[in-house]
Parts: C-alpha cells; structure tokens; sequence
C-alpha cells in the first residue's frame, strides 16, 4: 500500500482532529496537508508543485463553497486530474447530483458514530492507496 499525500479541506476543527485520530489510532502513514476553506486549498495548489493524490472535502465552508471549490478545481487543466472525495455531513440529494455532474471521485457522508467514521475513513484511504490512478 502507498503512503498518500492528502489534502483535507474542512473549516471545523473538531472534524480535523477526528480525521487525524482515526489515521493515528490505524497506524496509517499518509500525510494530511489541512486548509480551513476553499481559498486556503487553492492557495496551495496553485503553486502544483507537491501536488495531493486525493483532496477530502467539506461541503458546507465559508468564503466559497465545497460546490464552488470543485468548479474550479475542475476547470484547471493540471488540478482537475486529483480524486476529489466529498466529506461531508449533507445528505442532500440536490448536493450529491450537483458533486457527480462537476466530477467527484466519491460522496462520503460522515457518520454519527466514531466508530463506524472509523470504519468508512479505513475503506477510503486503503480504496485510495491500492488505486493505480493517482500514479498516471
């Protein structure tokens, strides 16, 4: 399994925290770049050196939104090309159809329990490392 380099786009600490628990207590060795919201996260990317293999990110942010976010993110020829996996606590239907037109590489509702969070965070990140995708 690869170690991935993941960029984690998510305005609440808490959730930052949780994300960086999970991957502690499986003894996973991905590294996570964190941006508090869309902005930040371009700001970083703009630069495409180091680019991330996959981007988790939060719907619902300040400044712009997650739906924002991945419009420009699929508009630019170089970034458009990064998994991007939606986190979020939003079941709206509207959101997810709107997520799969621009192009997402997965919806993820974040659930309730810690432990069944763990359960979904494991599955992603062991789908995401053993993928051949982020290597082309």
């Amino acid at each position: 399994m690869r170690t991935l380099n993941i960029l984690l786009i998510e305005d609440d600490m808490i959730e930052v925290m949780k994300l960086n628990r999970v991957m502690q207590s499986l003894q996973l060795n991905h590294s996570v770049i964190e941006a508090n919201n869309g902005e930040e996260a371009l700001k970083l990317l703009e630069k495409k050196d180091n680019l991330p293999d996959i981007i988790l990110l939060d719907l619902n942010m300040p400044k712009i939104s997650g739906i924002e976010f991945l419009k420009i993110l699929k508009s630019d020829d170089v970034l458009k090309y990064i998994p991007t996996i939606i986190l979020t606590t939003s079941n709206n239907n509207r959101d997810l159809l709107e997520c799969y037109k621009i192009g997402v590489a997965g919806y993820v509702l974040k659930p309730l329990k810690y432990e069944d969070y763990v359960s979904k965070i494991e599955k992603l990140l062991a789908y995401w490392s053993v993928n051949e995708l982020i290597k082309a």
